[in-house]
């Protein structure tokens, strides 16, 4: 589990297929100090683990999967990557709750300087748009931010100095494709909620309950 507050950029030093998927060697060395092998790291927001360290560098497996639902596959030799390691228990939640699974690729559409911030719009698919709220939070390559509008498909964001200089944002070219992961807690309430207003698709399979059944659950404890 991630928080979404990148703590510093890598560079890809190597980007090699192998049998099923890719090898990426991550070169990084002041944030390899403190990662064991095994250790989980979020490398632009997909969730990977690390099997081997070399000279400032990280090495780590990504599987066929991944590959396909994200961005990884398209990184070449000297691609800069934002990176996270795994939340610890004592840590503060300065984000919001990433798991490092990635929903969709999305696509950077506008960045628009506003005052001391800089307003970024990223088109979406309407699989993680329904999850999308404005002041809701969603993971952009990683980095937690906040919604500020939302649109049919896509929605923008108001990024801060300190997030522009520690991440990727602000080397992307109009155009660059984007990994997305919608807001945890929303997947959860949604399918809550699908059990009292019925499944999306009509089904019958399962009887449908109002929102006053909900609210009273809710109430009860869930007894």
């Amino acid at each position: 589990m991630f928080t979404g507050l990148i703590e510093c950029e890598g560079v890809i030093t190597r980007a090699e297929r192998v049998s099923g998927g890719m090898r990426l060697e991550v070169y990084s060395p002041e944030f390899g100090r403190d990662m064991a092998i095994g250790d989980s790291i979020a490398v632009d927001g997909a969730c990977l683990t690390v099997v081997k360290f070399i000279r400032g560098a990280f090495l780590t497996d990504v599987s066929g999967e991944t590959l396909e639902r994200t961005t990884l596959g398209t990184l070449n030799q000297g691609a800069k990557v934002n990176l996270e390691r795994a939340l610890r228990l004592s840590d503060r939640l300065g984000g919001h709750l990433v798991s490092g699974h990635i929903d969709a690729v999305g696509r950077l559409e506008l960045r628009q300087p506003a005052g001391k911030f800089t307003v970024y719009q990223f088109r979406a698919p309407a699989t993680v748009m329904e999850y999308v709220v404005e002041k809701g939070s969603i993971a952009v390559d990683g980095i937690s931010l906040t919604v500020a509008k939302v649109g049919a498909d896509g929605f923008t964001a108001a990024v801060i100095p300190q997030t522009e200089s520690v991440t990727t944002l602000k080397d992307k070219p109009i155009g660059a494709p984007v990994n997305l992961e919608a807001d945890l807690l929303a997947k959860y309430v949604k399918r809550f909620v699908a059990g009292y207003v019925g499944s999306e698709d009509g089904g019958d399979s399962a009887p449908k309950r109002g929102l006053a059944d909900l609210l009273r659950d809710f109430a009860d404890g869930g007894r």
